[in-house]
């Protein structure tokens, strides 16, 4: 983080923070500059008295540091070089120090590490060079003075570390944040397609066969109406109000599911098992469906199973709107190690039959989604033979969520 640290303390500020850090650093300076001459004028001194060329320099030891957070290095070596020259004349040696040490703790906060080693190094460098151009300067004097400017280094460094630690803390906590927020959003956008998934393959079959039925009845009861076959009327009818009745009750299912409600009496989608019964309503929708189901198919997962029944569910609706009443449709289950294999063909319209309207809704898509959400692929196309259609899932058995 020192060197997004070191980023932050480089890049131009904005024009309001501009004007807020010059403003609090030009009212730092100012009390500086008082505290040095103070230090200057009434501190005994052995060497050359404070005169107008003294305090000139002190304003320029200080006066940079209006502008130390905005360029701290340059700011350091400008006082560096005043200081150095009111060392040099023998002024009172006590009176730059706060200044310098205000400096150089603004360039250690501001990193990186090596510059703040370097500018220690440096600063004692520069330090013993003026002393010993005065005349040479004591052990003891010059330990002292090393002590005090490697104090304030390390606590430049220190205040660098720390807000480095809180950058790093924030940032970790933002990208929590945002991974929090982006799984609930990917949750919330899981959860809503597979509502559209369920909602459409149940609505899409009822409504078909709901379709399909009344448009029987309503054959029956306009050719003829006198001859009308009432009890294959009465029939029909009643067959559509067995539909109504199963999809009312796995919508409810549905919505209970989303309500987090305990499951009601219809209970989950059904698997393999139930395959059978989704056969026999596309025959009552005019369809002739050859079911192949071998007897070694079961135990199914039931993730897997759901999926199954949906993608058959899916595509003999599809059979059924697209080629027609009276489409031939087979449908094949087989279990190979490890994989359920689905296979669903339709011979498309009937011979001398009108096709049906074009496909413009998301079964494909669901059932492809339905294949992937339990680890399987799935496949669909025109038939090789030309004629018709087929749909065909290979679902993983081995390792599949029951």
């Amino acid at each position: 983080m020192s060197t997004a640290v070191w980023a932050r303390w480089r890049r131009p500020l904005e024009r309001p923070a501009v004007v807020r850090v010059l403003g609090s650093d030009a009212v730092l300076a100012l009390a500086l500059l008082a505290g040095c001459v103070a230090v200057a004028l009434l501190l005994p001194h052995d060497g050359r008295a404070t005169d107008g060329l003294a305090l000139a320099l002190l304003a320029g030891v200080v006066g940079p540091l209006a502008w130390r957070r905005r360029a701290p290095l340059a700011v350091l070596l400008v006082s560096l070089a005043f200081a150095a020259v009111f060392h040099r004349l023998d002024y009172q040696h006590a009176a730059p120090f706060a200044a310098t040490a205000v400096a150089a703790y603004t360039v250690a906060a501001a990193g990186p590490r090596r510059r703040t080693l370097a500018l220690a190094v440096g600063v004692l460098a520069v330090v013993v060079l003026v002393w010993q151009l005065n005349g040479g300067i004591p052990a003891l004097k010059l330990l002292r003075i090393s002590g005090w400017l490697l104090s304030v280094v390390a606590l430049g460094e220190a205040v660098r570390l720390h807000r480095g630690l809180l950058a790093a803390a924030r940032e970790r906590a933002e990208r929590a944040e945002r991974s929090r927020e982006e799984e609930a959003a990917r949750r919330v956008a899981e959860e809503r397609l597979r509502v559209a998934r369920d909602l459409h393959d149940l609505l899409a079959h009822s409504i078909t066969v709901i379709g399909v039925r009344a448009s029987v009845a309503a054959h029956l009861l306009t050719v003829d109406p006198a001859r009308a076959d009432l009890p294959a009327v009465a029939g029909t009818l009643e067959e559509i109000s067995d539909v109504c009745r199963d999809a009312r009750a796995e919508l409810r299912y549905t919505l209970r599911g989303l309500r987090g409600d305990e499951a009601g009496s219809a209970g989950p989608p059904a698997g393999v098992a139930g395959i059978p019964d989704l056969a026999r309503a596309a025959e009552r929708a005019g369809a002739e469906v050859a079911l192949s189901l071998p007897p070694d198919l079961d135990p199914v997962p039931g993730l897997v199973g759901a999926a199954a029944y949906r993608i058959v569910q899916e595509a003999l609706t599809n059979a059924v709107r697209h080629a027609g009443p009276g489409v031939r449709v087979r449908v094949a289950l087989a279990r190979a190690p490890g994989t359920l294999r689905v296979s669903v063909a339709d011979a498309g319209p009937p011979a001398g039959g009108p096709p049906g309207p074009p496909g413009a809704g998301f079964g494909l898509a669901g059932m492809r989604e339905r294949a992937r959400g339990v680890g399987g692929a799935l496949t669909a196309g025109p038939a090789a033979a030309g004629a018709g259609f087929l749909v065909t899932a290979e679902l993983p058995l081995e390792g599949s969520p029951s």
